[in-house]
């Protein structure tokens, strides 16, 4: 998955918006103001933070060696990925669509309600 592609699926989720609050190289993908993304997509390997169950985290650390507890994140909660051809894309896809969904459970039913309608 190259940079692109990741930024374009991350962006096709209803509701995302991608900001730059920790300067133009570090990509913020929020759906609806809450965090669900974020990495520096200019940078070899590409990384990127992604919200994990936290038992599942722990099982995909174990593995797979490109996965590790989320740098500068709460550990239990956020996996860092390296996306440089090892995991399938499918895989990364899958855990992109897992944060997502994780931030979108944790909304307000309001906000989640707006998401339906979008």
């Amino acid at each position: 998955m190259t940079p692109q592609e990741l930024r374009a699926f991350c962006l096709d989720f209803d509701g995302v918006a991608e900001e730059f609050p920790f300067g133009p190289e570090t990509s913020v993908f929020k759906v609806l103001g809450k965090l669900f993304a974020l990495g520096a997509l200019d940078a070899e390997p590409l990384t990127v933070n992604l919200k994990c169950d936290p038992e599942i985290a722990l099982r995909l650390r174990e593995e797979h060696e490109e996965i590790v507890p989320g740098w500068h994140m709460n550990k239990r909660h956020w996996n860092t990925v390296t996306v440089d051809g090892k995991l399938p894309d499918r895989m990364v896809r899958e855990l992109i669509e897992d944060s997502y969904d994780l931030v979108v459970a944790g909304l307000p039913k309001a906000e989640r309600l707006r998401l339906d309608r979008a």
